[in-house]
């Protein structure tokens, strides 16, 4: 007869301790990259001077031009010294719809740091046009900008992200650094393919 192998009480505790531990570190979730299509677009400028606004809005136009987007600054919907919120009314609204404009994309400027975050708060065209944040195009001390672009479709906003920008060192860096970095984005993700 065989005898059965006898197993002492810190042996079982050590082979209790040596069970598979869950890891304490979560994984990040892997974005996933979408198209949104762009076909029509108005672009909205939400800066701090009117210059800053023309610039980001007459450069973002061009970009998205260049690649077979029909693009129309806001600057061109608006009196001159308008309020961007008026495009929310329903009367600018069927103006815009006229021009054959499906897709707002709202650009603004979210901070001088890259701890900026996309917000996963989805609001409505309205709510984005109100809670604008005024920081001109270049400051002094900054190193980097972020950029946030939001897009809306029917009220709805259907894309939201940040495109940080380093290595500035004026207000022309800042429009080189622009062209760089959202020029990637439109050719990947934004225009139709």
């Amino acid at each position: 007869m065989a005898q059965e192998p006898t197993v002492t009480s810190t042996e079982a505790t050590n082979s209790a301790s040596k069970s598979p531990k869950k890891s304490k570190k979560k994984k990040k979730e892997k974005k996933v990259k979408t198209s949104i299509s762009l076909q029509n677009t108005l672009v909205i400028g939400q800066m701090d001077t009117p210059e800053d606004r023309y610039s980001i809005e007459i450069t973002l136009t061009e970009m998205l031009a260049s690649k077979g987007v029909k693009a129309v600054p806001s600057l061109n919907v608006l009196k001159l010294g308008s309020d961007a919120r008026s495009l929310a009314t329903d009367s600018l609204q069927k103006v815009v719809a006229a021009k054959g404009v499906d897709t707002y994309c709202i650009v603004a400027i979210r901070g001088f740091d890259r701890k900026y975050t996309v917000s996963n708060k989805s609001d409505d065209l309205a709510t984005a046009l109100d809670q604008a944040s005024f920081f001109e195009l270049y400051r002094t001390d900054a190193v980097s900008v972020s950029f946030q672009f939001k897009f809306f479709r029917d009220n709805k906003c259907v894309h939201s992200e940040i495109v940080k920008c380093g290595n500035i060192g004026s207000r022309e860096s800042v429009l080189k650094r622009f062209r760089k970095k959202v020029g990637k984005r439109i050719r990947k993700s934004w225009a139709k393919r």
